[in-house]
């Protein structure tokens, strides 16, 4: 079936974003505190629901509870395993009530969370309690960009099974706000440098601790005011940037190390589908060639099921 690849506008979406961003941090570093800590921190992401965003189940006082962003609906709904359940509305409010509510939904559920109450990945790092600034909240513009989540992750999926090596959930990090796939040579990378904002250099180590393909979907920035797909390796062999990718509208970036492909590219070509497959396959194959993978032992061959 033809997916839906709605029209994303990044200065209509942009305030929402950065509103719904440190909401879902809020969110995100409940599961984080209350998660057993996995490989590459993947126990502190989201993922991609029929109606939103969710933690999806977390153990907890013997039982467990799950939140959810439901960008339908509007709403976010705590929900448990006693049966017991919250909602909290949706709309143009501030990080700071939010968050306020937030704690007193879960209080109200006796659920006890701690959590290191300032953003991560971003600058500057506006304690959630004290940010009154960031409100924004579009209905419409909140539900295409759930739209093109649901399409991106349909394909990234269908991508991540062809990969027999170790490889990552398609996972939403609320930190850069992005949703991504990784897959690993199996060797071990050089330690990572770190750097980013407002991140302990540990955890960045810690994820790169070992060689990457990534490919991921993510709504712009100032800097680069248009939504879209990239791909990264690491580390990054010199020809990397060098080599043929598909489609003709991609392109490297020298200053970020990375490929991208423009969201509206993709929405825009005859087979939207087949165009960001291209993508991720062209350019995992740039990583895994240039970085010496061996891609034998790590690819899934299913022709057999060609004949079924």
């Amino acid at each position: 079936m033809k997916q839906n690849w709605p029209h994303l506008s990044y200065p209509r979406l942009k305030d929402t974003i950065a509103t719904v961003q440190l909401w879902t941090q809020i969110v995100g570093k409940i599961r984080l505190k209350k998660m057993p800590w996995l490989n590459h921190s993947w126990h502190v992401t989201l993922y991609v629901s029929p109606r939103g965003l969710t933690t999806q189940s977390i153990p907890y006082g013997g039982g467990s509870f799950q939140i959810d962003f439901d960008f339908i609906a509007h709403q976010l709904l705590i929900t448990c395993s006693s049966g017991e359940h919250q909602t909290m509305d949706l709309y143009p409010r501030t990080v700071a009530g939010f968050y306020k509510e937030l704690f007193e939904k879960l209080a109200l559920l006796n659920i006890e969370a701690v959590i290191y109450a300032k953003p991560n990945e971003i600058d500057p790092a506006i304690p959630f309690a004290e940010d009154v600034i960031h409100s924004a909240y579009d209905k419409t513009q909140m539900g295409l960009f759930h739209q093109a989540l649901l399409n991106s992750n349909t394909i990234f999926t269908q991508f991540r099974a062809r990969f027999t090596g170790k490889c990552s959930p398609v996972h939403f990090f609320w930190g850069a706000f992005d949703l991504a796939v990784t897959r690993f040579s199996g060797r071990r990378a050089p330690v990572h440098p770190g750097g980013a904002p407002n991140m302990p250099d540990r955890v960045m180590q810690e994820a790169y601790s070992h060689e990457v393909s990534s490919c991921g979907f993510w709504p712009g920035s100032d800097q680069f005011p248009h939504p879209a797909f990239y791909a990264y390796c690491y580390p990054t062999p010199a020809t990397f940037g060098e080599q043929p990718v598909k489609p003709a509208e991609a392109f490297y970036s020298t200053e970020m190390g990375e490929f991208f492909l423009k969201y509206e590219d993709v929405r825009n070509a005859a087979d939207p589908e087949k165009t960001l497959m291209d993508f991720l396959e062209t350019t995992y194959v740039a990583a895994a060639n240039t970085g010496n993978w061996d891609r034998g032992r790590l690819e899934c061959d299913f022709s057999w099921l060609e004949s079924k």
